[in-house]
């Protein structure tokens, strides 16, 4: 039942099935994917992890009121937990594809929008989602839209900076007048192109990869 799915779930899920694979790929997670993808990185799961607009690890936070403004219908203490959310046109607006062209948007909401569970982002706010910033990991890569609502570039930056201390290679990105719709908007292949530059700096190649 989609209500009742949590964050502790899906990485299970995921750990699972790269335990199945006969060696380590590369994760490439965005949002709450992003989250996943650094927790994984965590158990050893990973080649390289890739964390776009990476929805923030328990304990990084912000008080910027886009950020706010844009998670509120997904972490709303009041609303029922188990029931699932579905984003409006206009919330969707405000969240992943604000400044693009009206078509543009209307064309994101129809094909992608989904209801999600309320429990997932939730629990980013508990032990689950819980980052040993100092731990070594392999390289990650940190990925931020300039124009982000949902997950503001401030606080990419800041979750970069908690691993200020860790002795594993992480980088930072930031692509300017991108939004939280970073890898549908268009001219994509911008971000895309970055990303298999970074792994090639890393001496990991695109038969590597695998989507988180």
């Amino acid at each position: 039942m989609l209500g009742t799915l949590d964050l502790q779930q899906v990485v299970e899920a995921f750990a699972k099935t790269i335990r199945s694979l006969a060696e380590k790929p590369v994760l490439i997670g965005h949002s709450m994917g992003g989250l996943v993808t650094q927790l994984l990185l965590q158990k050893d799961l990973a080649a390289a992890g890739i964390a776009i607009d990476s929805a923030p690890p328990v304990g990084v936070f912000t008080t910027a009121w886009p950020f706010f403004k844009a998670n509120w219908g997904h972490i709303n203490p009041f609303a029922k937990q188990d029931q699932p959310v579905a984003m409006t046109f206009k919330r969707f607006q405000y969240c992943f594809v604000n400044g693009m062209p009206l078509d543009e948007q209307r064309s994101a909401f129809d094909r992608f929008t989904v209801p999600e569970s309320r429990r997932v982002p939730r629990q980013a706010l508990a032990s689950v989602a819980k980052i040993d910033f100092n731990q070594p990991h392999v390289p990650l890569l940190l990925i931020a839209g300039s124009n982000d609502h949902l997950i503001p570039p401030s606080l990419v930056r800041t979750n970069l900076r908690r691993y200020r201390n860790s002795p594993s290679a992480i980088d930072y990105k930031e692509f300017p007048g991108r939004t939280h719709f970073i890898i549908g908007q268009r001219n994509w292949e911008e971000v895309a192109d970055y990303c298999l530059e970074w792994l090639a700096q890393h001496s990991l190649q695109p038969s590597s990869m695998t989507a988180g």
